[in-house]
């Protein structure tokens, strides 16, 4: 839960909350995403990557495109894990896709099963659209 501000080092590696990191040896999944039209890495625990592919076969879709959903999620994510000092590697490539640069300033950011690193320019920008009054909000919780 919540998010909080956080450095990439030189390496793309960012300090992961003690709170959520994964047991250790525990297999992570960086999926590149995009949340309100902008690039997100989304950090996905074995429970919430199965949870996708579970959501995908038990949808509606043809099996043709149960293949080709699954296809795409797998060849969006990566595996990764969490070292010894807590630091969890987000490759160059991905980071630079999310708009992440090494020594910059980075958002993690909790969203139940799995939680987000966002560049720090992005995350602003989608905390003005969440936190936007919003008429759906039917059930006043936000």
């Amino acid at each position: 839960m919540g998010y909080t501000p956080y450095k990439m080092d030189p390496k793309f590696r960012v300090s992961i909350p003690t709170a959520w990191r994964p047991v250790a040896g525990e297999v992570l999944y960086l999926l590149s995403s995009r949340t309100h039209n902008m690039p997100v890495i989304k950090v996905l625990s074995q429970k919430a990557f199965d949870e996708r592919v579970e959501t995908v076969k038990s949808s509606d879709l043809t099996p043709a495109k149960k293949t080709a959903m699954l296809g795409r999620l797998s060849m969006l994510c990566r595996t990764a894990s969490v070292n010894d000092q807590g630091k969890l590697l987000v490759p160059k490539d991905l980071s630079e896709g999310a708009g992440i640069v090494a020594e910059a300033e980075v958002v993690l950011a909790g969203r139940g099963l799995h939680f987000e690193v966002w560049s720090k320019a992005n995350h602003f920008r989608v905390l003005e659209i969440e936190m936007a009054t919003d008429e759906a909000d039917d059930l006043g919780i936000l």
